[in-house]
Order: C-alpha cells, then structure tokens, then sequence
C-alpha cells in the first residue's frame, strides 16, 4: 500500500466505511485499536481498487472477527491482501 493515492471523494467513501463498520460492532469492541485495524483493512482493499462500501465493510468486519484466531500468525498486512483476494468478484 505504500505509495497509495486517494481522490478525496474516495476518502471520504472510507471514512463513512469506517464509521458504519464500528457502528456495527458492540460498544465493548469500538476501542482505537479495532478501529485502527479495520480502517487498514479498509485502506488496503481501496489500495487494491475495491471501491464498493458494502465489500469493503464486510472484508473489513471479517478481519477482525478473524484477526483473533490469526493475530498470532498473520500479519495485518497479508491479512489484508487475503481477505481482498477472496471475496467474490473483489479485484485480484
């Protein structure tokens, strides 16, 4: 993702991903470091050129729900790259 460029419209989209997909999660779980998380998850997929809300809050949601069986032995970076890669119809 280094190096990654986004138009403001589309950091905007982010934002309101970000914002919906915290909204989702019990208060218990809003703390900065989940957030902090799926806002990479987010930023990884748009790197890639996902540009739908509704993928990239779902991609976003389920690394986290997998991060807690995976912090150990993936690293957010490649937990990204995979949860784009396999979502149907997500940019290769």
């Amino acid at each position: 993702m280094t190096g990654a460029v986004f138009q403001p419209e589309l950091i905007e989209l982010m934002k309101k991903v970000l914002d919906d997909a915290t909204a989702m999660l019990p208060e218990a779980k809003r703390t900065s470091t989940i957030k902090a998380d799926i806002a990479s998850e987010i930023l990884a997929c748009a790197a890639k050129g996902e540009r739908d809300p509704t993928v990239l809050k779902s991609v976003a949601l389920s690394a986290v729900v997998d991060g807690a069986r995976y912090s150990h032995e993936i690293s957010l970076d490649r937990r990204a790259i995979r949860a784009c890669t396999k979502l149907p119809g997500a940019p290769a």
